[in-house]
């Protein structure tokens, strides 16, 4: 005689687990969330080119983080070499609008999926590593493109490359370019969103708090951890071809600057490891800061904003959620919802 399947033993693969359900948004938090997208939306309207271009890096670095969130944050593993798919991507699109006389769309398209498809060849064994090891495995990646792309002919060699400059003048080009890296932005916290709730996310979410348990329930880590990483790269690739086009010029040096992904994991960390929105918040006040401390402290904003990277990082080390959230005037606001679901799809 079989004993009936209980409710509540589900194998992982069961249907019902495919998504967590819907959180329900608080009404002050829906309307804060409308008030803030139409001030994006509107804000070419009333900002000059220079914050426009300002607001683009914010944009830029906030998908970058959100790359880094998704592999260290969610899955447990420090892509720190990361950055290679930004200048990966940026170099393709401009060797095929250079040599080929692709249109951009085209080109950012062809460097954004390239990239992707990099993580399908090279994931399965660079994600058997584990740690520091793997983020050793990651710098060494990027390193590799790196000098690959400096000794060859059709990307020009270590004197870089020129793009053709956008069809639009500077101030319509700031607006244009602002556009498009909010749109990248906007998708990249939507498919953030639907990864923490859906079941890959869920899995990945099980190897990161315990992978050897994870898989001995049947997951399949690798196969979690390479879609992941497709995903991750995928974001970062969209906004290095986008940068490429915007810069109109590319070299090996600063398409695969290593403190491109430093500063990312920097804003990764004040928002907060396995959060939503905390990339775009820690962006947001990074770069903020940066600029500030550019325009009043020219001679030595290197080392101030140093300080204040450090500052923050001591008074927020596990972003700036949990220290708000520590606050006795806002603590009871941040209480989890009956069901265990919070806004920013942590689950906590």
């Amino acid at each position: 005689m079989q004993t009936p399947r209980s409710e509540t033993a589900r194998p992982y693969d069961d249907e019902r687990t495919d998504r967590l359900p819907r959180p329900k948004l608080g009404k002050t938090t829906g309307i804060a969330l409308v008030v803030v997208a139409l001030l994006l939306v509107a804000a070419p309207g009333f900002l000059n080119p220079y914050w426009l271009r300002v607001l683009s890096n914010v944009f830029m670095y906030a998908v970058l983080a959100q790359g880094i969130n998704i592999m260290a944050g969610y899955t447990g593993y420090p892509a720190f070499g990361n950055v290679v798919f930004f200048g990966l991507s940026g170099y393709v699109a401009g060797v095929l609008m250079v040599k080929f006389g692709m249109p951009f769309a085209f080109a950012m398209i062809a460097g954004t999926m390239l990239c992707p498809v990099l993580v399908l060849a090279i994931g399965p064994p660079l994600l058997r590593l584990k740690g520091h090891y793997f983020a050793i495995a990651t710098l060494g990646l990027n390193e590799s493109v790196k000098e690959l792309v400096s000794n060859a002919t059709v990307t020009g060699g270590g004197m870089g490359l020129s793009l053709p400059l956008p069809p639009w003048g500077p101030v319509s080009g700031a607006a244009v370019f602002y556009y498009l890296f909010l749109a990248v932005m906007v998708i990249g916290v939507w498919v953030t969103w639907e990864f923490s709730r859906r079941r890959v996310g869920i899995g990945c979410g099980a190897i990161r708090d315990n992978e050897e348990k994870a898989g001995a329930v049947g997951l399949h880590t690798t196969r979690y951890k390479t879609a992941a990483w497709m995903i991750s790269a995928t974001l970062t690739g969209a906004v290095g071809a986008l940068n490429a086009y915007r810069l109109t010029y590319i070299d090996p040096p600063s398409a695969f600057d290593m403190a491109i992904s430093v500063k990312s994991f920097v804003i990764f960390l004040l928002g907060g490891a396995g959060t939503v929105l905390g990339p775009v918040a820690g962006a947001f006040i990074i770069e903020l800061l940066q600029t500030y401390t550019w325009s009043k402290l020219l001679t030595w904003h290197t080392g101030a904003m140093g300080a204040l990277i450090i500052l923050v990082v001591m008074l927020a080390p596990k972003g700036i959620r949990d220290a708000i959230g520590q606050l006795p005037s806002i603590a009871p606001w941040r209480r989890p919802s009956p069901d265990g679901i919070s806004i920013d799809g942590a689950g906590r």
